[in-house]
């Protein structure tokens, strides 16, 4: 009777398990999640998956902001790095006040510590841009295209409080965060973050990284928009579908990207993704 009755507790035992895991939305070959110190870590029960690579930006890393519909800032914004739009005209960056350059190729502004490159500027300039988008795009396939999650649906897309190990996040929903937001890893490590709706990252929510993470190894790849709210900051290359806005006072260390339109209100941008040099990129 006694082996009966531990029998019939390894039963119980493994389908609470099992419920836990679906519930979790985690696949039970992939492991399951724990809380730990703050840390959200996957326990394994099989074999690890290898590390993500990163995802190649080629030319698209050049610039700090990249767009295909235009970029529009008010109030004193500040952008470390380049900044281009292509194929909508130099129209379509407003609040500069752009200076052309002598050779009519690129244009400065006191707002933008590198140049400004944009689709009606002239050669090299048009074709340049033109590699750039593609590359953009490329980008943005790529990171939605890995496959196997290591995590599925996380908090049903509330990431606040949350501290992210490397690995590949994907959501079929928005993902939001309220006010912080972790990624711990080595200077090595790589973050991909598919998201299948909007990110909305809530008025003075800090993104910080621990342990050696890079903002340049953060990837996140943004079905929808993204709004980042007043006086917020956030770390990472984003790969945008649509818009990307910068409400009052908000920063980024990386680089926005985006498949649509960029709106700064005295927002902070610097750069801090990377590129191929084989491809012809160059530190602006």
């Amino acid at each position: 009777m006694s082996f009966i009755k531990f029998n019939q507790t390894l039963v119980t035992t493994a389908l609470l398990v099992t419920a836990v895991i679906l519930l979790l939305g985690v696949p039970m070959t992939e492991g399951i999640l724990t809380e730990k110190h703050g840390n959200l870590r996957r326990q394994l029960d099989a074999e690890p998956s290898p590390p993500q690579s990163r995802v190649k930006l080629l030319t698209a890393g050049k610039f700090a902001v990249l767009s295909k519909t235009g970029v529009t800032t008010t109030g004193t914004t500040g952008v470390t790095g380049a900044m281009g739009t292509s194929p909508i005209s130099a129209t379509a960056m407003t609040g500069f006040g752009l200076i052309m350059d002598s050779g009519n190729a690129f244009s400065t502004s006191t707002l933008v510590s590198g140049n400004v490159y944009a689709a009606d500027y002239e050669s090299p300039t048009p074709n340049m841009l033109t590699v750039a988008v593609l590359d953009m795009q490329g980008a943005y396939v790529d990171a939605a295209g890995r496959p196997d999650p290591d995590y599925a649906d996380l908090g049903a897309g509330s990431i606040e409080g949350l501290t992210l190990d490397p690995g590949l996040y994907k959501w079929g929903t928005n993902v939001e965060l309220t006010s912080s937001l972790t990624f711990n890893g080595s200077s090595t490590d790589i973050w991909i973050l598919q998201i299948g709706g909007d990110v909305k990252v809530g008025s003075g929510a800090i993104v910080e990284l621990t342990g050696g993470a890079l903002a340049e190894n953060i990837f996140w790849q943004i079905a929808g928009k993204t709004t980042l709210g007043t006086s917020s900051h956030v770390e990472g290359v984003f790969l945008c579908n649509t818009q990307i806005a910068f409400e009052t006072g908000s920063s980024m260390n990386g680089a926005a990207l985006a498949q649509t339109a960029v709106t700064l209100d005295a927002a902070t941008i610097v750069k801090t993704s990377v590129c191929d040099a084989t491809v012809g990129c160059v530190k602006d």
